[in-house]
């Protein structure tokens, strides 16, 4: 028997008690209905993307009788018992594919937390389990990128902020926070799911999984920003008395249009006072393009403005037309360790208190943009809110005493515009043409492909400060309101 990808088989991409569910359902069941949201968390809206990934890597491919074969032999051994005639049935009924009808906000929206993202139907009533089958890869594929993608995006709103009040070019702000994270996840496909998650917002990335994704999941464009950095590795085999030599090294890189100069290896303060600013000066004034001044340890919020005032002693600076000064265009400075979003926010803020301009650091994020979140960061669910038995559709929806925020909708939903503002509504109480669900998975074949461009195109659309400002932020409980009938 042919060994198959161990994450291929769908059959298997479960926990191993979604296979005893197919005889728990009411007698006469004949459909489940069940939606995804964001129960609240972090922040106070969602930046929905992730779905198109999981269809065209899962759904998309039928399943066969050896994974049959395979999943049987999994869940017996885990102990628990597997129905293989309706898996045999379902194959051969439906090809191998599973039958279900998806529908989703489009990729790229910005939806404040608690309203519907998907919904997720079976379309034969032989298979109403199908539904409540799919939940652990589903829930996964949306959860994780879709927080990495908020996590982005809350950052590129204040950002925001932050230049077009201190800098003359805000129109630059796709360039001020790169993507470090290929290192710090937990495995190659995080990686690429986070990095494309982080494409939506900005175009900087050293994530080359995350830029393998974008091309594959929706047509990206190649990002821009790679510079040549040195790593310690490079510095150290020098030796502390080559130290200048090796950042004189950099500086004559063939083709280097930016290059980053490691200063932390040995003695910060002296790399950057005494070597660069002193010993090298004329190198790096001569230099043809950007010098990345990188910063890569000691205070993360401090370290980086001091360098910033440091290099201003050495080669200078302009004052901007908004009264706040700027390096020379030839070098700027680089944070990128240990950096959460409060960090971030924090260095442009001490950068604005000292009269500096936004302009002067770039900002990499790694393991705080996309190894940090957790499903719980925005607590994330998949429920089932309606069944349909003998003909009749049945409100479902949990209710749980010791918890208000794990209550959930009822009823077959719709996502909305009311009064400017998404909400989550019963379907029937709107026409059609209004329900901002859009179908885009039914019975194996993907009805709807969003490019990357869709998704920057509607995750720049104008949104209210509610959506992210920090006051929003912190009253941001995760306390739902249950639509029930």
């Amino acid at each position: 028997m042919a060994q198959q990808r161990y994450s291929g088989n769908i059959i298997t991409n479960v926990d191993t008690y979604k296979n005893a569910h197919s005889q728990m359902y009411p007698e006469g069941t004949e459909y489940v209905s069940s939606y995804i949201e964001s129960r609240g968390g972090m922040y106070p809206s969602i930046l929905f993307t992730g779905l198109q990934p999981f269809l065209r890597e899962y759904l998309m491919h039928p399943f066969t009788i050896e994974d049959i074969h395979e999943a049987h032999d999994v869940h017996v051994s885990m102990g628990v018992p597997f129905q293989r005639q309706i898996w045999i049935d379902l194959l051969n009924d439906h090809g191998g594919h599973l039958p279900l009808e998806i529908e989703a906000v489009p990729e790229g929206t910005v939806v404040p937390t608690r309203n519907v993202l998907v919904q997720v139907v079976n379309t034969d009533p032989k298979y109403p389990w199908v539904t409540g089958f799919v939940e652990t890869a589903l829930l996964r594929a949306v959860w994780y990128p879709s927080t990495v993608a908020t996590t982005s995006w809350i950052a590129k709103q204040h950002i925001r902020g932050f230049l077009e009040k201190t800098s003359d070019h805000p129109e630059m702000i796709r360039l001020y926070l790169h993507d470090y994270g290929a290192r710090g996840v937990s495995s190659f496909e995080s990686a690429a799911l986070g990095g494309v998650a982080h494409l939506i917002n900005f175009d900087q990335t050293d994530n080359v999984p995350g830029y393998l994704g974008s091309r594959r999941w929706y047509n990206g464009p190649a990002p821009s920003g790679a510079a040549v950095f040195q790593e310690h590795a490079t510095v150290a085999a020098a030796g502390r008395e080559n130290e200048a030599n090796s950042f004189r090294r950099l500086l004559n890189f063939p083709g280097a249009a930016a290059v980053g100069l490691l200063v932390d290896t040995y003695d910060h303060d002296n790399a950057v006072k005494n070597i660069l600013g002193k010993e090298l000066n004329s190198e790096v004034r001569g230099f043809e393009g950007l010098v990345i001044v990188r910063c890569d340890s000691g205070d993360a919020v401090l370290t980086p403005v001091e360098t910033v005032e440091s290099l201003m002693a050495s080669f200078g600076y302009e004052t901007n037309g908004k009264g706040y000064r700027v390096l020379p265009p030839f070098i700027r400075v680089v944070q990128g360790d240990g950096l959460t979003l409060d960090s971030y926010l924090a260095i442009y803020a001490e950068l604005e208190a000292r009269g500096l301009a936004a302009d002067n650091v770039l900002c990499g994020m790694g393991g705080g943009l996309l190894q940090k979140p957790d499903r719980d960061s925005m607590n994330f669910g998949m429920k089932a809110s309606a069944v349909r038995i003998r003909g009749e559709w049945r409100d479902v929806f949990k209710s749980p005493k010791g918890s208000a925020m794990k209550r959930s909708k009822a009823g077959r939903l719709a996502l909305c515009k009311l009064d400017g503002d998404y909400r989550t509504v019963r379907r029937e109480e709107i026409p059609a043409e209004e329900n901002l669900l859009t179908p885009v998975f039914r019975d194996g074949k993907l009805l709807r492909e969003w490019s990357m461009s869709d998704l920057i195109r509607r995750s720049e659309m104008p949104t209210p400060s509610s959506y992210y400002a920090p006051e929003a932020r912190q009253a941001n409980d995760a306390t739902p309101v249950a639509l029930t009938g």
